[in-house]
Order: C-alpha cells, then structure tokens, then sequence
C-alpha cells in the first residue's frame, strides 16, 4: 500500500512510520505545518508541532530513508481548531482543541489530500487498533497499553475515515517498548519527552489568552436556587469545578465552599452550589458520530448498555444510552442521551463523551448539557 505517515516530531509517529516500512508499505513522511508564526506555538519538550518537531520529523524521515515533506496547513488550523476553541469558550463551553485536531486536521483535510493524492491509509503514532469485522467493516478500539491507549481522541473519526487509517502501536504493550525500539533504530527522538498542554497558547495561560480573543462584561453569580451570591467580570472566565476566585459575597448557609456547576453566557450568569452536585448523571449530547457502522440500537432508538468517558485519560463508567433524532429545515440530527450509572465530576459542556461497548469505540458527541439529576432546574 500506498501509505502517508503523519510525523508530528515524536517518538511514537517516528516509530509508527518505521513499522510500516518494515511491513513493505510505500512509505512517505509529512508533516504539518500549523502555524506561519512558529513563535505562537509552544516549544521544547512542551511543544506539539513546532519548528522543533518539524527537523526532529525529518531527521526521523532521513534515517528511515523515506521522503519527507511539509505541508502548511495553518490557514485551516486557524479556523477549525484555534476560531472553534474561541467560539466554544464564548459560548460558555469547554472544548477539547485536540479532538477537533484530530477531527478537522489529521483525519478530515490530512486524508482528503492524501486520498487525492493516491495514497491508501494515512498512518499515526495514536496507541489505538482498527479491527475488521466478518463483513470487512472497521471498527475501532482501544490499544493493547491502556496506559496509554488514546481511542478517546479518536472517537471522532467515522467509518470511511477508518478504512484508510493505520495506527502500527496498537498492539505495543508500553511507551516504554517504542523508545527502546527507537533507540535501537537510531532515531533521535527516542527520548524526547512527551508533548502536554495546547499548542497554540504559548505561555500555557489559557485564561490571559481568552481574555484578549473575547470581551467580558459583568454580570451575576448566583446559587443552584436562582438568588444572587456574588457578581464576576466576564462569565467565560469561569470553569465548570471552580472554587477559587469566586469572591463570593453571601457565604452558604452551612459555611462550606460553593464551586461552578454551570455557566449560562446568553444570561451572563455563573451558577455555583456545593461540591455534591457537581456529580454528574444526566448527559445529552450533539455533534453526534459513530466510529465505524453504529449499532443496531441507534437506529431503533433503544436503550442500550455502554461505558462512557469524558476526558483522555479519565476511567470510562457504566452507562445506559439512547439516540434521538430531530428534523428541521437545516436536516436531520441525532442527539445521544446518556445516563451514567457512576456519577462523574466536573463534566462541562463543549466537552466529548465517548462510548465504549467492551473495548470497542461505539461513537462520540460534543456534551451539550451535563447536570445532577438532584439539582433542580433553574428558570
């Protein structure tokens, strides 16, 4: 096969792209070019797709004896991931820069111009397995290291896409084995760390850099009841769990600290409360995908069982779902409902849910609305 390895200047997509070379693909190294202002980018061992991983990816490419080439895709970059993260936050959202990363960048315009271009699967260092059913149809699951298995970012991806993705890791018991493998292979970047954080926030200040992309204006913080606790200078400043920086001005009645439950933009109100509602177990969902055919429940509309995560590297808890659809003039779209049998803390909305059935990746949807079945509703 025709393969394009996605090298991002890391251990893992270095050793990806020598395993399919050994495997006697055709191999040919890209990278990424996300910014035209190299300086906005984080650096050094915190960085992700900067100037720095880009000659680490060419090295890698040099020593594996494959082309090497850079593509700018910057423009794209700007408005799929760094406008949408801006747009989510505005709108009182907390959103995963990563999975839309993944999403609109590596396996939406990275595969469309490879597939243009004559190539049959686009290869990643992502500890994640694609496995074919008796039908020949992909399905996607978690890697053999759950330490490090990163389906959940992957949840995004569809069945096409899935057809022509190759993630080599999959079966490697630990990070450990890659840069061993690495280091034995010659490739520099056997040691280099790993990358954490967002890239485009150079100075890793997420809520100085928001502050500049979007205007703040007062507005009230009151309790899970509705009445007036305490006023804030810009709700989109706020997360869901916050306790610090409240600057309350009617304590609780019973003297214990309150924390972030919601945030409402359209009313520029922070709604906060005790800790114990912050146990999250009703869920619904939009922005709906199904990695791979979905089930058979969700065109019926029936329950079914699953495990649902929230975060990368959260435990996935027993849930019971649901998919309903709603038509209008713009089309038809599905909403996921899910019920969490195990509450979960701190669950926003802009964030992903991720099902699971065994270690089988079912589908995601962006969280829409995420609250304590105990709290009452606030008018």
């Amino acid at each position: 096969m025709r393969v394009l390895a996605a090298m991002s200047g890391g251990v893992d997509s270095a050793v990806a792209a020598a395993r399919a070379v050994d495997a006697g693909h055709d191999v040919v190294g890209v990278h990424l070019a996300l910014s035209r202002m190299p300086g906005t980018l984080r650096t050094g061992s915190r960085g992700c797709c900067t100037v720095e991983d880009s000659n680490d990816a060419w090295r890698a490419c040099d020593k594996l004896g494959i082309p090497y080439y850079v593509w700018d895709f910057s423009e794209r970059f700007k408005e799929d991931v760094v406008q949408d993260f801006i747009d989510e936050y505005a709108a009182g959202r907390t959103p995963n820069p990563c999975m839309r990363c993944n999403e609109r960048i590596k396996f939406a315009a990275l595969l469309e111009k490879a597939i243009a271009l004559g190539f049959d699967a686009v290869c990643t260092g992502h500890y994640a397995k694609v496995i074919t059913d008796a039908d020949g149809n992909p399905e996607l699951h978690r890697a053999a290291d759950w330490a490090k298995d990163q389906s959940y970012v992957l949840g995004v991806l569809t069945h096409e896409q899935l057809k022509h993705s190759m993630f080599p890791l999959a079966d490697t018991p630990s990070k450990a084995e890659v840069r061993a493998e690495a280091e034995a292979r010659g490739l520099s970047v056997a040691k280099k760390p790993d990358s954490h954080d967002i890239c485009f926030i150079s100075d890793g200040d997420t809520a100085g850099w928001l502050a500049e992309k979007i205007e703040m204006t007062d507005g009230d913080i009151v309790d899970e009841t509705g009445n007036k606790v305490g006023g804030h200078t810009g709700a989109n400043q706020f997360t869901v769990g916050q306790r610090r920086g409240l600057k309350l001005g009617t304590p609780a009645a019973d003297g214990k600290p309150r924390f972030v439950l919601e945030i409402r933009p359209k009313e520029n109100k922070v709604v906060v409360g005790p800790h114990a509602l912050l146990a999250i177990d009703s869920i619904q969902g939009i922005k709906v995908s199904w990695a791979g055919l979905p089930i058979a429940e969700v065109a019926t509309g029936e329950e079914f069982d699953c495990y649902a995560q929230v975060r990368a590297h959260g435990d996935p808890v027993p849930a019971r779902a649901f998919v309903t659809e709603e038509t209008d003039d713009a089309g038809t779209r599905q909403q996921l409902h899910v019920t969490l049998v195990e509450p979960l803390r701190g669950v926003a909305p802009g964030q992903t849910i991720v099902l699971y059935q065994g270690s089988r990746v079912l589908g995601q949807a962006t969280i829409d609305t995420a609250r304590s079945l105990a709290r009452p509703e606030l008018s």
